[in-house]
């Protein structure tokens, strides 16, 4: 946080975070209601999943729109920062377990053109939401804002996987396609959960802005 910014700043970006966190709850809610009905009609557990896991984003959400609604939203940091860490690891928790059952049962996606839809409509709304987040995270300092943007980059981390598992199987029958990259993406919830939970937050986009420091360097 720059030691320059000024008490109007800090009223700007906190609207700035309001706004995204607005907009992230309304996005995020209409997706999990599409999800969830395409995962039904196509009995795919992994489209499910990902509906789920927008509901988790809206609690995430939630939860740093309450921050921002305090006089003093850096005296409520670290609360909010435990608690987005707590989302992560429910994610985890239900794609870990819906990933196993479907491996057991050997149970793959149908095919959804709805499906389908919905999540590369997510994977090119959310990174963008995300880097906008970075953006007012940073400047901020702040590291609940910062967390909610890891959990936005996730989402795009399981939109892929959801995305690639319904084409792999549409194409090729791998019904196993979804359930494997859901676990990778169980993996980096935990971590990242594990780093919320800790303080330990930096920004989604870190490597790529030190590659870009290099390079300009």
């Amino acid at each position: 946080m720059s030691a320059a910014l000024t008490t109007e700043r800090r009223s700007t970006l906190h609207r700035r975070v309001r706004f995204i966190v607005g907009f992230t709850i309304t996005y995020n809610v209409i997706e999990a209601i599409v999800a969830i009905w395409a995962g039904v009609l196509a009995s795919s557990a992994a489209l499910i999943g990902f509906g789920l896991d927008s509901v988790v984003e809206v609690l995430s959400a939630v939860a740093i729109a309450w921050q921002f609604t305090r006089k003093d939203p850096e005296r409520w940091e670290k609360v909010t920062v435990r608690a987005i860490g707590l989302a992560f690891f429910a994610l985890a928790a239900y794609v870990t377990v819906d990933a196993v059952t479907s491996l057991i049962s050997q149970e793959g996606p149908e095919h959804s053109p709805l499906g389908l839809g919905i999540t590369a409509l997510s994977l090119l709304v959310m990174p963008l939401l995300a880097w906008f987040e970075v953006r007012t995270g940073r400047e901020l300092d702040s590291k609940s804002v910062l967390a909610d943007a890891k959990q936005l980059i996730l989402c795009v981390y399981l939109s892929g996987a959801v995305f690639i598992g319904l084409i792999l199987n549409s194409l090729f029958g791998w019904w196993w396609a979804d359930s494997v990259a859901a676990l990778v993406v169980a993996v980096l919830a935990i971590r990242e959960g594990i780093e919320a939970w800790r303080g330990d937050v930096e920004s989604p986009f870190e490597v790529l802005e030190d590659l870009d420091k290099d390079d300009k360097d």
